[in-house]
């Protein structure tokens, strides 16, 4: 996400502006199409003082209520729909006010947002990695015609299972009939695609966590810009610098209110459905049994190194389980060469045998994956197809963590956990690990060890040290060692990039915690507003 400095008046003057055309427009759908690309130019940035919902977007209606012109008011009548809950309780608080103080507005005010579901539709393909959910809806009341019967449109999602089920990109489409129709046509001419209508409450259910996953893609993208290539380059070579989350879409940012506002619409139901895609969570009894079902397989057979193929088939159910939504047994070329390229080498510590095993491991889980699962034979070859592509860069990608220059008992006691997203944080966090201090052989104490952090930390320390001091000390290198928040780390990179020095770094984190207190969003906030070492720290 990127900082927004514009000021705020006058960025509510240009939209105030650009307003006075809701009032040449002739349907409640171009006024609420037009206002949602409106807001969507700030959905997802970043603003000081606040949050962008509140600073600017209550702000815009405050600015709009004093204005208090035709213009304005429509403006108004818009955010009280498509507004968050907040901006359409002022929005419908101001409008009222200025309607009975006799302000114009256009004849099609009171249809904003009177809509009913019509229909809910899912387009997916055989692989599980994309949805395309297509939700139709029409006006509740208003003269129909041939050419616009009651407004009907559609709203289509673009919902991407590979990158944590977020929503990649929206539209509004009037040719409702003309949609579906294509949608069924494409189905039956290609077998590897599925068109099929839904009950709104699963729509609904797949809607709103997708564009909650979209949220987190966003706060996840902005922080991941500007700080995992500095991660990496400090724990690994440069040329295995992990992928980030690519932006969102302009069209879903420009169609976010309007997707939003839709969702009031479709039935809740009272029990909520978990979206489609979501299975039920894999117990640890149940991975085990799923892994030894795969290794006693035909298409294990082939594998010469037992044990590193189970340690391999665990990491391989355990992304299945946790990155893509309890669904091992999904394979698709997509997911594999994302499991092999990206996350293993950010993730995951693999020892030698492993490294060697895992591609064939991977092929092997494909076999027996796509004939449980029922993928079509041109599905399994294209996936097969993809585990080879990925295979031949699989060693450039996956750099052994011991060719960092830190030696495996060492990479041992720093990722029991085998995180290896962690190393280069609690490497900043307990720089002193081997050696003798006096009679105490540091290569014995455990990092991950509360009374052993402690004395590590005071070897940290030349001379005497205050015990409340030292105590924020293992406070923040607890919280580094834990990546909680990840706001810690990633404003330590950016004051160490300045050039500061560690100690120093640290300190400025320690006033920041003491200053703050328990309170996770505030102190997070202060750690996103470090641009630099105050003088006075």
């Amino acid at each position: 996400m990127r900082r927004h400095r514009t000021n705020p008046d006058e960025v509510f003057q240009e939209m105030l502006q650009a307003a006075r055309e809701l009032l040449a427009v002739r349907t409640p759908l171009d006024a609420e199409l037009m206002v949602s690309d409106m807001i969507g130019a700030w959905w997802g940035k970043r603003v000081k003082g606040g949050d962008v919902e509140q600073v600017l977007g209550e702000g815009l209606v405050d600015y709009a209520a004093k204005a208090g012109t035709p213009a304005s008011l429509t403006l108004l009548i818009c955010l009280a729909y498509l507004g968050t809950a907040r901006q359409g309780a002022k929005a419908e608080g101001a409008a009222l006010a200025m309607m009975e103080g006799g302000v114009a507005r256009p004849g099609w005010a009171d249809r904003v947002g009177a809509v009913k579901p019509t229909g809910c539709y899912v387009s997916r393909d055989a692989y599980g990695d994309q949805d395309t959910v297509i939700c139709t809806f029409a006006y509740r009341w208003g003269e129909a015609t041939a050419d616009r019967p009651q407004d009907r449109h559609a709203l289509v999602l673009v919902v991407d299972h590979n990158m944590n089920g977020m929503a990649r990109d929206a539209w509004v489409s009037s040719h409702v009939e003309k949609l579906l129709d294509q949608a069924r046509t494409e189905a039956e001419a290609d077998p590897m695609l599925l068109f099929e209508e839904i009950e709104p409450q699963q729509a609904r259910a797949l809607l709103e966590s997708a564009m909650k996953a979209t949220i987190g893609a966003q706060e996840l993208d902005g922080r991941e810009r500007g700080t995992s290539q500095r991660a990496a380059k400090r724990a690994r070579p440069s040329n295995t610098v992990p992928k980030t989350p690519p932006p969102v879409s302009d069209s879903y940012s420009a169609y976010h209110a309007f997707a939003r506002s839709r969702l009031k619409a479709l039935p809740p139901g009272r029990k909520r459905p978990a979206p489609l895609h979501i299975e039920a969570p894999y117990s640890r009894e149940r991975r085990a049994m799923l892994a030894a079902e795969f290794l006693s397989s035909d298409a294990a057979e082939h594998l010469s190194d037992p044990s590193a193929a189970s340690r391999c088939a665990d990491h391989i159910i355990d992304y299945g389980c946790e990155q893509d939504f309890n669904r091992p047994m999904r394979v698709s070329p997509v997911k594999c060469e994302t499991f092999l390229l990206d996350w293993l080498p950010r993730k995951v510590m693999l020892s030698r045998a492993e490294q060697e095993a895992m591609p064939h491991v991977l092929s092997a889980w494909v076999r027996f994956a796509a004939g449980r699962t029922g993928l079509p034979e041109r599905g399994l070859r294209a996936t097969q197809d993809a585990v080879w592509e990925a295979t031949a860069k699989f060693p450039e990608a996956y750099r052994d963590p011991t060719s960092f220059g830190l030696d495996l008992p060492l990479l041992e006691r720093l990722l029991p956990d085998g995180d290896l997203s962690a190393l280069a944080r609690r490497v900043f966090a307990f720089p002193f690990l081997q050696g003798m201090h006096g009679d105490i052989d540091l290569d014995k104490l455990d990092p991950a060890d509360q009374a052993d952090r402690r004395t590590l930390l005071r070897f940290d320390h030349v001379g005497d040290i205050d015990e409340e001091h030292l105590a924020w000390h293992e406070e923040i290198a607890t919280r580094l060692w834990d990546g909680d928040p990840p706001q810690l780390w990633e404003a330590a990179q950016r004051l160490l990039d300045l050039g500061h020095d560690r100690h120093d770094v640290l300190h400025v984190l320690i006033e920041i915690a003491e200053r703050i207190g328990g309170d996770p969003e505030e102190l997070a906030a202060a750690l996103d507003d470090i641009a630099d070492i105050p003088d006075e720290i």
